[in-house]
């Protein structure tokens, strides 16, 4: 276990934002992560967490924890281009996230990756109650104020909802899955 790596459990009562890749489970509910030190039992799942109460960098931390835990569960270096850029859109979502809860709510408390059998599940908590919103209609071609569209357009699913424990703030939270295998080998293709 790396250090800041704990086991924690999941959120409930989150409501779906969006889907786009068909997740499984796209309810918005978080799973339960289990008691295990270090891993949750999140469908023979594990579950990282990092904790940024103040700390400095936060955008660079949790995108380099991100990519340890995505080698650690081997979505990187990838087997498949498709999986390598899979991988790259989460540590760019990762970093959407975070750097919205560094200018629009205080600063992030801690992150936490859930993961199992090719599906995650990213939450980023924070001490705002005040839910994301992309209401103000942008132009892509201006600089700033794109995370929420590119989490619409990468995330299988993301949302917000308040902390299960009562504490004020809320938990911003996006689900992604592993591209699916092609069904034949490179070989087997015509023309290859």
């Amino acid at each position: 276990m790396r250090r800041g790596d704990t086991a924690g459990t999941g959120n409930t009562g989150h409501t779906s934002h969006t889907s786009h890749d068909g997740y499984s489970g796209h309810s918005g509910h978080a799973r339960d992560s289990g008691g295990l030190e270090g891993a949750g039992n999140l469908a023979q799942g594990q579950v990282r967490r990092l904790l940024l109460h103040g700390a400095g960098g936060a955008v660079t931390r949790c995108r380099d924890f991100t990519a340890a835990a995505l080698t650690d569960w081997g979505w990187l270096p990838g087997t498949t281009p498709e999986e390598r850029e899979r991988a790259e859109d989460v540590l760019l979502m990762v970093s959407e996230v975070v750097t919205n809860a560094c200018l629009h709510a205080g600063g992030p408390e801690q992150l936490v990756l859930r993961q199992s059998e090719g599906h995650l599940r990213v939450e980023v908590y924070d001490g705002n109650p005040a839910s994301p919103r992309s209401d103000v209609p942008r132009s892509p071609s201006l600089p700033g104020g794109h995370g929420l569209m590119v989490l619409d357009r990468l995330a299988g699913a993301w949302g917000a909802a308040a902390k299960d424990d009562g504490a004020p703030g809320k938990v911003v939270w996006l689900e992604v899955a592993l591209p699916s295998a092609p069904p034949w080998g490179r070989e087997d293709r015509p023309g290859v």
